[in-house]
């Protein structure tokens, strides 16, 4: 064989292992990679999902209709829903936990890499087919992302359309998930014990159990409307003996450990970046491992919470009532614990750490709501107004979004090898949290004045707060463009180059607390004595 030949043999080889441009992408085995594919496209349905949001604001600007018809304007509300849940957040955190869990586990990559792919590679067809939706005789489903019977067993195409792209995207969460779950158990380092493991893997951990959990629940709710549909079934069909009001229960046994899935996530990301802006070790480990496995086992028995107004006997309200209430103990616990990591710290705050702080206090507010809403004479009043809108909202975007946006400004030095600018990350922060305030905060008045979500019209006496949320949903979508425009594009393309470790000199100060040790025997750091 000439040299020749074999150079050519070994460039072939060496092509192979390192795909270059678009075939490194289709056929990525890299959990870094794979990492980068999920967060672009989490990002791309974010924009996409905002402006599905900016149409129902725009709508609801003034009182009467101005651009929508109702029809269009709840296929808007639907398409929102599930695009943001099931398009941005969640493939959002599986980005991050494919990137930083095999590196904080010491692992090599995740336990199944061509599943891993697979997984991804299921997003962007259902995404798709979200997305075509519109385009079908009868667009896009308007029966709420919740897909309630027996609406959506009479809408057209559309509906189907929606109930195959959520098959898609649970599939691609389960196998997801069981990556996570043999990664986390059988690929840590020596050494690295469970109760060891960054707080970000155990939220994940325990997320990923609880996808496996309710994913075919969904499967089952959707599955069950289908048949309705086209095969002549009838569980849903009150006249022939089904019951629409089962969906609900259903639905709603995905549904509310769905939150926590969307949550837990954010809990660990802002777990890890307290402590390092605090200099000082995360407070109560142990109790926070807890707090999160007892959330995630609470919410399988508070569902019905969300249907206090379909006619449940008194008994069932008020177990569903005080289930509810218990959940805010362990996240109490958890926020307790994040005040005490911060209390006598020396902070610093970095655009992570300002999105981490922000995120304590917006996730309280939400926090507190939902505890309201959980007390049953107040959610007959408040189910289906405006007040729930805020509620969630300030759940997941001042919540699951916040804890994204400091995930990436925390991690982004290590993604990218550069450090985004300083004055754009805390410009954006600043926007963003003044804006969300402006859009979400009015609808808690609106809600309790007996505005009703899901209308396309309203009262007069909504209307200056509807135009106050109407402006600063735009200035919140604005800031999001700020976001790819000021930060992720320059970050990625250059700017300065990332340190080995870039945030242990942040502003000059040392992280000077010992090494992991009981509590009791720490001393005071230096700077305190």
């Amino acid at each position: 064989m000439s040299t020749s030949t074999l150079d050519h043999a070994h460039d072939h080889d060496h092509a192979h292992d390192h795909p270059h441009g678009l075939s490194r992408w289709l056929f990525a085995t890299n959990h870094k990679d794979i990492g980068t594919l999920y967060l672009w496209f989490s990002f791309v349905m974010l924009l996409s999902g905002g402006v599905l949001a900016l149409g129902i604001r725009t709508e609801l600007f003034k009182p009467g209709l101005q651009f929508f018809q109702p029809e269009f304007f709840n296929q808007l509300t639907t398409m929102h829903g599930l695009v943001m849940v099931f398009g941005a957040i969640m493939p959002a955190f599986v980005g991050f936990a494919n990137w930083m869990i095999p590196l904080q586990i010491g692992a090599s990559d995740m336990a199944f890499a061509r599943m891993n792919n697979f997984s991804f590679w299921l997003l962007p067809p259902a995404a798709l087919l979200l997305a075509t939706s519109f385009l079908v005789p009868g667009g896009a489903t308007a029966a709420g992302w919740t897909l309630y019977a027996p609406l959506s067993t009479q809408m057209g195409a559309g509906m189907d359309m929606g109930i195959f792209a959520m098959h898609l995207m649970g599939a691609s969460s389960i196998m997801g998930s069981i990556n996570i779950i043999v990664t986390i158990l059988n690929m840590r380092a020596p050494g690295m014990t469970l109760m060891k493991m960054p707080m970000f893997c155990w939220t994940w951990l325990i997320t990923a159990y609880l996808l496996i959990a309710v994913m075919p629940v969904l499967a089952g709710a959707i599955t069950m409307t289908l048949t309705d549909r086209h095969f002549g079934t009838t569980f849903f069909n009150a006249a022939a003996g089904g019951d629409p009001v089962m969906y609900q229960h259903i639905f709603w046994f995905f549904g509310h450990p769905e939150v926590y899935i969307m949550i837990l996530p954010a809990f660990g990301i802002v777990s890890q970046i307290l402590p390092a802006f605090a200099r000082k070790q995360l407070f109560g480990y142990a109790s926070m491992v807890y707090a999160t496995a007892s959330i995630a086992i609470l919410s399988f028995i508070v569902w019905a919470h969300h249907m206090f107004t379909t006619g449940m006997p008194v008994t069932s309200q008020l177990f569903f009532m005080y289930a509810t209430m218990l959940i805010a103990v362990p996240t109490g616990v958890k926020v307790f614990n994040w005040i005490a990591t911060m209390w006598r710290g020396s902070m610093t705050f970095e655009t992570p750490m300002l999105f981490a702080v922000g995120f304590i206090f917006v996730f309280t507010i939400g926090g507190f709501t939902g505890l309201i809403l959980a007390v049953t004479p107040i959610d007959i009043q408040l189910q289906d107004t405006y007040y729930v809108v805020a509620h969630f909202h300030y759940v997941l975007v001042a919540g699951s979004l916040f804890a994204l946006f400091a995930g990436f400004y925390y991690w982004s030095p290590k993604w990218t090898g550069h450090m985004y600018n300083e004055t754009m990350g805390k410009a954006h922060f600043w926007l963003s949290l003044i804006t969300f305030n402006v859009t979400f905060f009015p609808m808690h008045f609106l809600g309790l004045a007996g505005m009703p979500r899901r209308y396309a019209d309203y009262s007069a006496q909504f209307t200056d707060f509807n135009m106050i949320a109407t402006i600063g949903a735009f200035g919140f979508g604005l800031s999001q463009v700020f976001f790819l425009f000021g930060v992720i594009i320059p970050t990625i393309r250059g700017g300065k180059k990332a340190e080995a470790k870039p945030w242990d000199g942040a502003e000059g100060l040392e992280w000077t607390v010992p090494s992991p040790a009981p509590f009791h025997t720490f001393e005071t750091p230096p700077q305190f004595k």
